[in-house]
């Protein structure tokens, strides 16, 4: 049966921590993108945010807390160079994957030994976490494999009609997800980057990466992100990278323009006027990655307002933020990658 969406206010927040007590799913805004929430200690409410989303019961959920303190009790232990992250990025967009303890349900962890945690840097999603009592699992309140929303209106447009509330408090900062990194290994290991980079974080404690072929297909992930196609528009989407870019691009969209399929291209503002025969999605000024994170998500569900068919993406460099983009890009292609 379809619900009634509410779209509540910051000022109405006292109804969605009703909701979240009743052991139903509330959207809210983090600092990276929307979470669509539920008491993490109930099973039954946890089942509500897989069931709306359409995601898979072996892709583990991240836990919100409203403070460092609220994880011990939920976690065997937190290594010392763990804790140093905490006091350095908490609150911020950054996820540690720590042993858990036999409070925390399965089904938030895909069974896995380990649980995924992190206090939000947003007053609406610490606030709502304050009023509640409990922390909150919560993934990115999509509809699963679509492009992670960053404002109110994107929640809607996916799970509109399937949870009760959504709690607008205005665009995100970050615009993409969390950095999520394992500290069960020693030296740690970086399962997703997002908005707290590769480098910050060496800059503290050491830290493996392995680019790309990180799990998709393979069992039992351990980090949100790992597994399944995500991030992807209607439009069928291909990353082009290299300095051949703008030529490759045009090479190969001739044809669905031919067509009169609606091809469009994402590339940054000063690259634009490359591409007068198709519809440009403007990228921000030429390396500013923070724009880019900041507006990706919105501009992957642009594509599908405008109606394309086929879109177009320049990769831009790995450095810094640019690994966490890239990190997106390439799964929202579904590993359609054109190197020129």
């Amino acid at each position: 049966m379809e619900l009634k969406t509410r779209h509540l206010t910051p000022e109405e927040i006292g109804e969605a921590v009703q909701i979240l007590r009743e052991g139903m799913v509330v959207a809210f805004p983090t600092e990276t993108v929307y979470g669509l929430g539920a008491n993490a200690l109930d099973p039954e409410a946890v089942k509500s945010i897989f069931r709306a989303k359409g995601r898979p019961q072996d892709n583990p959920l991240i836990i919100h807390f409203a403070n460092a303190q609220q994880v011990e009790e939920f976690v065997q232990e937190v290594p010392p160079q763990a804790l140093l992250l905490m006091e350095r990025f908490w609150p911020g967009p950054l996820t540690l994957v720590l042993k858990k303890t036999e409070q925390v349900p399965d089904i938030v962890t895909a069974g896995l030994d380990t649980v995924a945690v992190r206090v939000p840097d947003h007053p609406v999603a610490l606030e709502l976490l304050r009023l509640t009592g409990f922390p909150l699992a919560a993934p990115s309140a999509n509809r699963s494999g679509r492009p992670s929303p960053t404002r109110a209106e994107h929640v809607l447009a996916d799970l509109g009609g399937l949870i009760p509330a959504v709690l607008d408090g205005g665009e995100t900062g970050w615009g993409l997800e969390s950095t999520v990194l394992d500290c069960t290994v020693t030296p740690f290991r970086l399962l997703r980057p997002g908005g707290v980079t590769l480098e910050e974080l060496q800059d503290l404690v050491p830290v493996l990466y392995q680019a790309e072929g990180d799990g998709i297909g393979t069992e039992a992930p351990r980090s949100p992100g790992m597994k399944y196609q995500h991030y992807a528009p209607e439009a069928k989407v291909y990353l082009v990278t290299g300095d051949g870019a703008a030529t490759k691009i045009k090479e190969l969209s001739e044809p669905y323009s031919q067509r009169g399929e609606g091809v469009g291209v994402m590339t940054w503002d000063e690259r634009a006027e490359l591409y007068p025969t198709l519809t440009v999605l403007p990228m921000g000024p030429e390396g500013n990655f923070a724009a880019l994170a900041h507006n990706l998500f919105h501009l992957l569900r642009q594509a599908d307002i405008l109606g394309l068919k086929v879109l177009f993406i320049e990769g831009v460099s790995e450095d810094n933020l640019g690994l966490a983009i890239m990190n997106r890009l390439r799964k929202a292609a579904d590993q359609r990658e054109i190197k020129t």
